[in-house]
């Protein structure tokens, strides 16, 4: 996966003491995307917008709102997260995403 033409922030995104970190870039067309690596441990996301969380690297366990089961998504794959929701997110190897806020 590759951006080009992008506007990127400098300060880092920093969220659970350092263990999950992402950088903001906004495309040529105007939309959101965050570039951000997790690492292992047990994650709460609230989500104000839709988002679409597409795994460039490592595997991850999601439970979205409305679901019982944890769902595992790895490299390749993506997974929806509703407008004014909160997820679920176990990590168990090194996270590599790009979530792009529909």
């Amino acid at each position: 996966m590759e951006f080009n033409n992008v506007t990127v922030s400098a300060k880092a995104n920093v969220y659970f003491d350092g263990k999950v970190t992402s950088r903001t870039i906004i495309t040529a067309e105007g939309k959101k995307k965050t570039l951000g690596v997790m690492l292992p441990g047990e994650y709460n996301f609230n989500a104000q917008v839709p988002e679409r969380i597409d795994i460039t690297q490592g595997r991850c366990r999601v439970k979205v709102p409305g679901k019982e089961i944890w769902t595992e998504y790895k490299a390749g794959q993506s997974f929806i997260i509703p407008a004014n929701s909160n997820f679920e997110i176990k990590i168990d190897e090194l996270l590599d995403y790009v979530c792009n806020y529909e």
